[in-house]
């Protein structure tokens, strides 16, 4: 019998671009689209959609048992600038909605789980260039904190209970299809819209704040084929470090002066300047390049021609 996907979250900036492609893999009747708000039209007119509020756990087992679900995609999450601003609701949502899941694996509901991680688990004590997949973590927002705790319950659940659950550490992520969703890293995919609209950008990251990024192509890619690897290929059941592209403010800006060049960038720190210094410049992906043969596809520049083409129709 052909598997059964559900994908909570599917309005955000993942889930908007992993359900398209799930769908075209799986067939659309077999991927269901769930968030609290509605997906975009591509999402809502190519399948299965589901209203869900992650917290309510018994209509959460209402959908699962009316689609017989046996995986689950779980990106609901309160991202790390909203998190910081709502402490309580990061800390439930991030925590309880992955509790949830979890004991559907236990209960042997479902099969296989995915949970996305971030480099948030990072923080300010931790080694910050090729940060090792094991190294200190001591995460110093409410959203790294959520995150780091989550890793440690699903290696809990996979030791304990045997639930086959698979976590990547996303870097920041950039895409072009949906709105950015409230994280720190944002500005890499803000800018490419006030570059296009207004033909300048103020960052709230300094110049040459470097952090970790992926563009989202690749993001999708090594999330499928992660959940797509022989379980035994999986020897990380905590988190998978990955890899993208570093870069920082003034190196994106001048990428997109090469398609723009009357594009103005200035600089005005805000808050998310104390979270973008906890975090690492740049992260050793060598474990999941070994266990499951992951290896990155775009650098700045590629990643660049393809944003501002895609955004160029969209403007």
């Amino acid at each position: 019998m052909k598997d059964t996907i559900l994908v909570i979250g599917s309005s955000g900036q993942i889930g908007t671009e992993l359900v398209m492609k799930l769908r075209e893999m799986y067939g659309n009747n077999h991927l269901v689209a769930s968030d609290i708000r509605p997906s975009s039209l591509e999402v809502m007119q190519s399948g299965p959609f589901e209203e869900l509020d992650i917290m309510n756990e018994a209509r959460l087992h209402e959908i699962v048992k009316k689609h017989n679900v046996t995986q689950v995609y779980l990106l609901a999450a309160l991202l790390s600038a909203t998190a910081e601003k709502n402490i309580e609701l990061g800390w439930n949502l991030n925590m309880r909605s992955l509790s949830h899941i979890l004991d559907l694996g236990r209960e042997k509901i479902i099969k296989k789980i995915y949970w996305p991680s971030s480099i948030a688990v990072f923080g300010p004590t931790t080694p910050q260039l090729m940060t090792p997949q094991y190294t200190i973590m001591e995460p110093n927002t409410v959203y790294g904190i959520s995150k780091q705790a989550g890793e440690r319950w699903c290696e809990y659940y996979f030791n304990k209970f045997g639930v086959d659950v698979r976590s990547i550490r996303y870097p920041g992520l950039v895409g072009w299809k949906a709105s950015p969703g409230g994280g720190t890293t944002d500005y890499a995919v803000h800018i490419f819209h006030e570059a296009l609209k207004h033909g300048k950008y103020e960052s709230f990251l300094n110049a040459n704040t470097t952090l970790p990024m992926m563009y989202m192509p690749d993001a999708i890619r090594a999330t499928i084929e992660l959940m797509e690897a022989p379980a035994e290929q999986v020897k990380i059941r905590s988190s998978y470090n990955v890899s993208g592209v570093s870069f920082k403010p003034e190196e994106i800006a001048a990428e997109i002066q090469r398609h723009l060049p009357a594009f103005e960038m200035s600089y005005q720190e805000d808050y998310r300047q104390a979270i973008a210094n906890s975090w690492p410049k740049s992260i050793d992906d060598s474990n999941a390049q070994e266990h499951w043969g992951w290896k990155a596809e775009y650098d700045l520049s590629k990643m660049t021609d393809d944003m501002i083409s895609n955004l160029k129709e969209k403007y």
